[in-house]
């Protein structure tokens, strides 16, 4: 089924995310119905920080293996573009698309030198999205252009009133979907989807309600972000502890 066509289902797309080919392959066997990858485990598998450290051709390799192992669509999460020019961006975005790539995440905020993650100029990031659009109306691409708007991730105070404002910069610049992550409150996703006609995407967090809920809600998209990596690697610390306990292979098995 086409990506794009996953938004439309009364049912949200529950989104597997993924940093490898096998991860890729269990969503895939569990019959999901699409995958994406997380740019934060892959940056951590890596052995890099999160926050555009990795080399974009680093993360095409690992972008074009996972596509060659799995029949799913792959989204991918492409952070902030990798540049702040619009044309390397569209270079970028182009090059992810010759490799069979369904659709992106582009996020409005960057993480500063000091470590800081600080939200982008609305107007000045729509602009990247508009020469996206530019060249996907000019070449007939149906890459999926997930616009991730951060001021919950962030953890400013107005996040909701700041989140509503930036809507309509990404609407007009030709945004096909909106990425709220780090929401929880139900009242607050409401709020979100009811100011849009894109598909609202949220994330796996601590006290996201349930899929049914979300649901009700309008949501269309829910994904995992990098908790489940996290979740992975935790449990393969505490197998390693095991072992060292036990002094024995037997927590292997």
């Amino acid at each position: 089924m086409d990506f794009r066509d996953l938004h439309n289902h009364e049912a949200p797309l529950l989104l597997g995310n993924v940093w490898d080919v096998p991860g890729a392959r269990i969503f895939e066997k569990l019959r999901y119905d699409a995958v994406g990858t997380s740019s934060a485990a892959i940056a951590s598998m890596l052995g890099y920080k999160d926050g555009e450290q990795i080399p974009f051709s680093e993360l095409q390799y690992i972008v074009r293996r996972i596509i060659s192992s799995t029949s799913l669509p792959v989204s991918v999460d492409i952070e902030n573009g990798y540049s702040r020019n619009a044309i390397e961006v569209v270079e970028n975005v182009d090059a992810l698309i010759q490799m069979g790539v369904a659709g992106i995440n582009i996020e409005d905020s960057v993480i500063k030198d000091n470590g800081c993650r600080q939200l982008l100029d609305p107007s000045a990031f729509a602009e990247i999205i508009t020469a996206i659009t530019r060249y996907k109306n000019e070449t007939g691409s149906r890459l999926f252009v997930n616009v991730r708007t951060d001021a919950w991730l962030i953890g400013i105070d107005n996040a909701l009133e700041e989140t509503l404002k930036r809507l309509p910069f990404y609407e007009n610049a030709g945004a096909d979907g909106i990425f709220v992550p780090c929401v929880e409150k139900s009242e607050d996703i409401g709020r979100v989807v009811k100011a849009t006609p894109l598909p609202v995407n949220v994330m796996c967090m601590p006290n996201l309600p349930g899929f049914d809920e979300l649901q009700l809600l309008g949501v269309k998209r829910i994904s995992m972000g990098n908790f489940l990596h996290q979740a992975v690697g935790h449990e393969l610390e505490q197998k390693l502890m095991s072992i060292g306990v036990s002094k024995s292979f037997n927590p292997v098995f």
